[in-house]
């Protein structure tokens, strides 16, 4: 550990053992919850996670209840959270625990960084957590924290610095609670070291952090500017048979939103009307032909570096029996709007589903 640094995980730990949020992850040391919560942690903020976690685990307590549980139902579970293939690779690696004789995750890092879905921040976050293997860790509010810790001028996410920012991050991990050492680091970048402001007077290392002493709050960590997102213009096309029942789809096993079920949507294509679209709409994706759609809504919502806007058009068609594309789609429902929400579908199918049951039925 470098000299100047040698106080810092004495210090690190006395803020964490009084500060740290009251997470329901952090009542036990058990690597099932553990592996939950740092999964579900990416890309999403903890206040978001906590009613999830709560849920997830109530359904599937352990290893064996959770690859035992339908695919429809983890997905089900998940849905609010977003990326969805968070929530499959969990399945896959809970099945593939079980195959191999666990019954929850062991104290192996060749087992753990083999399953599913997992990286080496997230197999060390576990094995650190619930076993105190002294690796170290490496996600969003750390890599700013340890850049801004060492003064790092250089893009952190630049390869060279990645990797330089794993090593550091080994070189100050203490032996003595190394789990909690990094529950700290992230708390830290969390609560205290943030993204435009960070709170310098209360930070419990400021008195060691480079940044700090010379005033480059504002300069680092130097990150290279995310492009503007692409917009996109999609379109459903929600049909109705002469029962009042709606039809469903559900999507193959790849792509966005795989295993999830929807209204039939596509892209509006260039110069090509949305009226036209959700014909094409009903033709190429379940092989009817329809008359007279109508627009009723639209939304806007973000996927990755897309900015989509969703509209919603109906229809009504006396055909039952849809034609799918399998490359697509791989099975079809006529449901009545109140059935909607026994459905695994994304956020924004969830709205579109929610707005024909409180307009259309």
């Amino acid at each position: 550990m470098p000299e100047a640094l040698v106080h810092l995980a004495p210090l690190l730990l006395k803020w964490f053992d009084s500060h740290q949020r009251n997470l329901p992850w952090r009542e036990s040391r058990d690597p099932y919850r553990i592996w939950i919560s740092e999964v579900m942690l990416q890309q999403t903020v903890a206040a978001t996670v906590v009613p999830f976690f709560e849920r997830f685990t109530k359904r599937f307590p352990n290893v064996k209840s959770l690859a035992g549980a339908d695919t429809d139902e983890v997905l089900h579970l998940w849905q609010g959270l977003g990326y969805y293939r968070r929530a499959r690779m969990l399945h896959q690696a809970a099945r593939q625990l079980v195959s191999l004789g666990y019954e929850n995750l062991p104290d192996d890092p060749k087992v753990v960084s083999e399953l599913p879905g997992l990286g080496r921040y997230t197999t060390n976050a576990i094995l650190s957590q619930a076993f105190e293997r002294p690796v170290p860790i490496l996600e969003a509010n750390t890599f700013r924290l340890l850049a801004r810790l060492f003064g790092l001028l250089d893009d952190p996410r630049a390869k060279p610095s990645e990797a330089w920012l794993w090593e550091a991050a080994q070189s100050i991990l203490p032996n003595d609670r190394p789990g909690d050492f990094n529950q700290a680091l992230m708390e830290l970048g969390s609560q205290i070291c943030s993204v435009n402001s960070p709170s310098c007077l209360i930070c419990p290392i400021h008195a060691m952090c480079v940044t700090n002493l010379a005033g480059l709050q504002s300069t680092i960590p130097n990150t290279t500017p995310k492009a503007a997102p692409t917009p996109i213009n999609e379109l459903c096309v929600a049909m109705e048979n002469e029962k009042g029942e709606w039809l469903v789809l559900r999507r193959g096993l790849e792509g966005r939103w795989a295993r999830m079920w929807e209204f039939p949507r596509v892209q509006i294509l260039e110069k090509e009307s949305a009226q036209d679209a959700a014909s094409r709409a009903a033709k190429e994706l379940v092989g009817f032909t329809i008359q007279n759609p109508r627009k009723q809504t639209e939304l806007r919502h973000a996927v990755t570096r897309f900015k989509v806007t969703l509209e919603l058009w109906t229809a009504k068609t006396i055909e039952t029996r849809p034609k799918l594309d399998p490359a697509r789609h791989s099975e079809f429902l006529w449901l009545k709007p109140d059935k909607f929400t026994t459905l695994a579908t994304a956020t924004p199918q969830r709205k579109l589903m929610a707005w024909v049951l409180a307009n259309l039925s």
